[in-house]
This record gives structure tokens, C-alpha cells and sequence, in this order.
């Protein structure tokens, strides 16, 4: 699906200093770390893959965690299991923000890392802590990850990009030392469907969009996710949530009129209703991504 053919004028990029600097700190410290913790959106799981994540981390064994759980359904769950198998991957599923999970990645972590103590071990030196980093987009719910993980808050966690600034090594047991990185993107965002579904899941600052034009977009998502899987959407999220029907609109169209309808024409407002509405869940569990969608 192309969606930015129709909002050309809204180029979407976001690339702030902190972020540039992270990026270089971040390269110099995985040559230190053994296992690389990988967290994406469940809601876009490949938007939210780094393009250049496997150049940067080479051989390393890599753990792929797919935070928010919450966010989508059983089903959406299975599919992208299955999907994710079909490459050779085994997806590891959290609600960071409740703990959901969360035992399974630090068993994943500390086995996965396992072999850097065995060849330690086979050449007379004594065992050391695994070394983990969490790499992943702003916001995705890295720090929250690792809250769980220490079983207390010990990094900043918050529910907008941006929040970690800085790298910081934190020790979670005898067993297992993690990296907490700050949120990193590319340098520029290439695909700008994908940038438009990072600024509607608020993972990327907001800045860098315009409100109206990502929420019309994520109209438009919606509605053609709806039609091509609808077992896996909640049934009529917007008409249920608005009382308003956006059949036969452009997602445009159905951002003025839930305006006029709802807030006395304030289409701005509108907009910012409407994905703080998803962003909380108020909307049902809505994916943005679905296998093999185009």
C-alpha cells in the first residue's frame, strides 16, 4: 500500500542530536557485548526494524523482542509467529510496562550469551557476567524492558520518544550486565510509509509531522486493513468509537468531517484526538502492519 502517495507534500524525518551522538557511542560499545536485544512495535514490526542493525551487529547472537503486546490480538500474534518462523526467527513477546514476557527474554538473554562463558571456561579463565544492549526506535519500550528485568526502576521510562539520552550499563544479576542505548533511526527515513506509521505510533518526535496529515493517514490504514484482514482488526473502530462511519471516505475526508461532527470543525484538534485515541488502546487492538501487505 502506498501510502504517502497522497500526502507527497508531508516528507517525514526526525534525526536529532542526541540520537546522532548515541549512534556513534553505541558502535564503539558492541564490540564489549555479547547478545543484542532487538525491540520493535508489535503494532509495525518491521517499520521498526533498523535497516542497518545487522551490519552493525555482525555474528552476535540477537534476541528479537516484540514489545506491546497489549496493543494487538491473539490472532495478529499468531500470524506474525508464523510469518516471523518463515525467516528463521523466534519472536519473544512483552507488555514491558506490566511485566508480561519479561522472564522469558532473560532466560533467552542468558542462553544465547552462554557460549561466550563456555569458551572462557575452556580456556582457564572464570566466568563473567553476559553483556546484553537494548537497541531499538525511540519509544518502543526499551527502558521499560529493562525495568522489569531488574525487577525495579533504575532508567527513565516515559510514553514518547526521546526519553534516554545517554548510554548506561546496568547489572541485572550475577549473570547478565545490559546496555540501555537511547532510541536509535536512520539518519533519514527512506521509506516514508514507514515514517508514517512511526509518527501515528508516536515513536518518533512529533515535530517532525503534521497532525492532520498522519492522523488522515492512519484513516486510510485502517480502512484498508479492514477490508484485506479483518479478522484481525477490531469491527468498525472508528465508526464504534465516533459514532461516524468513514465508508466511501478518503481518511481526509473522515478527519473533517469527525471535526464538524465532534468538535466544531477544529480539525487539528480532531487529529490529535484521533491518535492519542489509538495510542492508548482506546480504539481496540488495531496493527498498522500486517505479513505480506502491500
Amino acid at each position: 500500500m502506498g501510502l504517502t502517495q497522497n500526502y507527497k507534500l508531508n516528507t517525514i524525518q526526525w534525526y536529532p542530536g542526541h540520537i546522532a551522538k548515541a549512534e556513534k557511542q553505541l558502535k564503539e560499545q558492541l564490540k564489549l557485548v555479547d547478545v543484542v536485544l532487538e525491540v520493535r512495535d508489535a503494532r509495525i514490526p518491521i517499520s521498526t526494524h533498523h535497516p542497518q542493525l545487522f551490519e552493525w551487529i555482525g555474528n552476535k547472537s540477537r534476541v528479537l523482542v516484540i514489545n506491546r503486546l497489549d496493543m494487538i490480538s491473539p490472532k495478529t500474534k499468531q500470524v506474525w509467529t508464523d510469518w516471523f518462523k518463515q525467516q528463521g526467527e523466534v519472536p519473544y513477546y512483552t507488555n514491558a510496562q506490566h511485566g508480561q514476557g519479561v522472564p522469558a527474554i532473560l532466560k533467552a538473554a542468558q542462553a544465547a550469551g552462554g557460549e561466550v562463558n563456555e569458551r572462557r571456561k575452556s580456556r582457564g579463565m572464570l566466568p563473567r557476567p553476559v553483556r546484553a544492549v537494548v537497541i531499538g526506535f525511540p519509544n518502543v519500550g526499551k527502558s521499560a524492558l529493562i525495568n522489569r528485568l531488574l525487577g525495579k526502576r533504575v532508567v527513565e521510562s516515559a510514553a514518547r520518544p526521546g526519553v534516554t539520552r545517554s548510554l548506561r550499563w546496568v547489572r541485572i544479576s550475577n549473570e547478565l550486565e545490559l546496555l540501555d542505548a537511547p532510541g536509535v533511526i536512520p539518519l533519514k527515513l527512506e521509506n516514508q510509509d514507514a515514517a508514517l506509521k512511526l509518527a501515528i505510533c508516536d515513536d518518533i518526535g512529533d515535530a517532525s509531522y503534521d497532525n492532520q496529515l498522519v492522523a488522515a493517514a492512519f484513516v486510510d490504514i485502517i480502512t484498508y486493513l479492514e477490508a484485506l484482514a479483518p479478522e484481525l482488526l477490531p469491527k468498525q473502530a472508528l465508526n464504534e468509537r465516533y459514532n461516524l462511519d468513514p465508508t466511501d471516505q478518503t481518511g481526509e475526508q473522515y478527519l473533517h468531517a469527525l471535526a464538524e461532527y465532534r468538535n466544531k470543525g477544529d480539525v487539528e484538534r480532531t487529529a490529535r484526538q484521533l491518535l492519542t485515541d489509538f495510542r492508548k488502546g482506546l480504539l481496540g487492538q488495531i496493527p498498522l502492519e500486517i505479513p505480506n501487505a502491500s
